[in-house]
Formats: structure tokens, C-alpha cells, sequence
């Protein structure tokens, strides 16, 4: 790929609709080797991207999923001591006592079992997606800025292991908390908007078979004035995707009032925002452009 444009032809065959402006922060990254710091609302096609991304360059996600409370040895290694307990017994059955020798052995690579980062460190060629950071620590977060530093992970006793290659790194982030900007100066930033009515018509009409214009635009339509109003969750992306081939499953040629009120679970995932969306009209029939 040797421009933004390409890219976004790239990512098209893989039915990822991107726009210029993050078809060139994932350029610039993949060009500068920096990582893609991905922020926006749920739903707008973050982690999407990265596995799309994965495909264009034939290689494996590999998927950190943040949360409160995750730690270093869940993201990086542990040692798998149900293993080195039966290679203990393998040995004591075997009659061997040397103890320095099963230290060392016991301390071999095959007993270590590769998390997230350290799986993506040892792959080449990889994509790293870091899904939802703001959902993590600060101080998994200060420990990841490290880690992104220098692609290297130091294993107490197997020493330094370093990334011959370094992975394709995206981070994602739904901004339930501010990330640190240490870790933002380290990455190409980019924020994902809602897709225009246009694009999201495109969408609709690309990943869910069966989807005529009409409906798409119907839908699209719908779902930005759900956007547009004051709800909880508003609907993402991969809801009006669900919410297209909920109706297309019941049959429908239209998103008609009633229609739209009984596939409401498929858009909206909150009971407020359905009392709103039902009370406000906010699903009547009609459409946009």
C-alpha cells in the first residue's frame, strides 16, 4: 500500500468502509511503525478495523482485552506449573536428582505460556489490537507505554525477548476515563465519528446481504436520529448492522413504525432509550438524502 487511497480500496475489498481521514492515520502508522491509537464511541468500527486490518496483511489478531484490574502476568506470560510439576515427577520417576539441572529445565521456554504481548512480540507479522485501554489501570497503562517503548519484555530467567519485527499495534479506547497523553505521544491519534448517512447507507447495503438501498436508507436514517437524541447507549455501527438483518430476517421490504418497534432490542440495548425512541417518534417511517 502506497497511499491512504490505496488504502482505503484495501480495506474496501474486505467490505471496511473507511473514510480519508483514518485511512491516512492507518497509513501514517503502518509507514512510520508507530501505533494506531483508535477513540470514539462503541460501535463506530475500532476493533473492526484491526481485524480487518489483520486480513489485508495476512496476518493473526492477536487481542488484549482490557479491564479493570488486569495485571503484567496476564498480559505478558505466565509459566504453566501443572506442567512443570509432571515434568518433576517425569524426573523423579526417572531417577534423576540433579537439582541445578531440573531448575534449569523446569525454567525452559516450553513451560511458558505466552499472553497477549508476548505472543504478539514472538509473531512476526502480527496486529496487536489493545482493546478498550481506558478500561485498564493507569498502571497497566504506564507498564503497556513501556512495553511499546522498545518491544521488549524481560523474563527474569530467561532473559531479554525482543520483537525481530515489531507487531502492527491498535489501541482502542471508547474514553470512559482519559488516557494518559505519555501514551497518546506515542501513537498516531485518530477520532471515529459516527458514519455520515451516505457511508452508513454503504455499509448496510455491503455487509448485510440482502439489503436493498431502500432499507439501508430507511435504517440509516433511523438510526441517526436515535444518534440526535438523548439516550444511553445511541446505536453504533455494528447495531444498525444488527438492526438491517433483524428486519430482513422478519421479511421486510420497509422499516415501517410497527416493524421498527418490535426490532427495537436489535438497535437499542437499554430500556430507557427504547421508552425515549417510542415516546419521541423517533422511528417513523422515512428517509434522509
Amino acid at each position: 500500500m502506497d497511499s491512504p487511497s490505496r488504502l482505503v480500496e484495501v480495506l474496501r475489498e474486505q467490505a471496511y468502509l473507511a473514510d480519508e481521514g483514518l485511512a491516512t492515520a492507518c497509513f501514517l502508522a503502518l509507514r512510520m511503525g508507530r501505533p494506531l491509537f483508535l477513540e470514539g464511541e462503541a460501535g463506530v468500527g475500532k476493533t473492526e478495523l484491526a481485524k480487518t486490518l489483520a486480513a489485508v496483511l495476512g496476518a493473526p489478531l492477536i487481542r488484549l482485552q482490557c479491564y479493570e484490574g488486569l495485571d503484567a502476568s496476564q498480559a505478558l506470560y505466565d509459566w504453566d506449573f501443572a506442567r512443570q510439576l509432571l515434568h518433576l515427577k517425569a524426573a523423579e520417576a526417572a531417577g534423576i536428582t540433579d537439582a541445578a539441572r531440573l531448575e534449569g529445565e523446569l525454567y525452559d521456554r516450553r513451560f511458558l505460556i505466552a499472553r497477549p504481548l508476548l505472543a504478539a512480540l514472538e509473531t512476526q507479522p502480527s496486529v496487536l489490537l489493545v482493546d478498550e485501554i481506558d478500561r485498564g489501570d493507569d498502571e497497566f497503562e504506564a507498564f503497556l507505554l513501556e512495553i511499546l517503548s522498545d518491544y521488549t519484555i524481560s523474563v527474569p530467567e530467561l532473559g531479554t525477548i525482543r520483537a525481530d519485527r515489531p507487531p502492527v499495534v491498535i489501541l482502542t479506547s471508547n474514553r470512559t476515563r482519559e488516557v494518559h497523553d505519555a501514551l497518546k505521544r506515542r501513537c498516531i491519534y485518530h477520532w471515529l465519528e459516527h458514519p455520515s448517512f451516505e457511508r452508513e447507507v454503504a455499509i448496510l447495503t455491503r455487509r448485510v446481504p440482502g439489503c436493498a438501498e431502500d432499507l439501508a436508507a430507511q435504517v440509516a436514517t433511523a438510526a441517526g436520529r436515535l444518534r440526535a437524541a438523548d439516550l444511553v447507549k445511541p446505536p453504533g455501527i455494528a447495531e444498525t448492522l444488527d438492526w438491517a438483518e433483524a428486519l430482513l430476517t422478519l421479511g421486510a421490504r420497509d422499516l415501517d413504525p410497527s416493524l421498527a418497534a418490535a426490532t427495537l432490542g436489535a438497535v437499542l440495548k437499554h430500556r430507557e432509550d427504547q421508552v425515549v425512541a417510542l415516546k419521541d417518534g423517533l422511528l417513523a417511517h422515512g428517509r434522509r438524502g
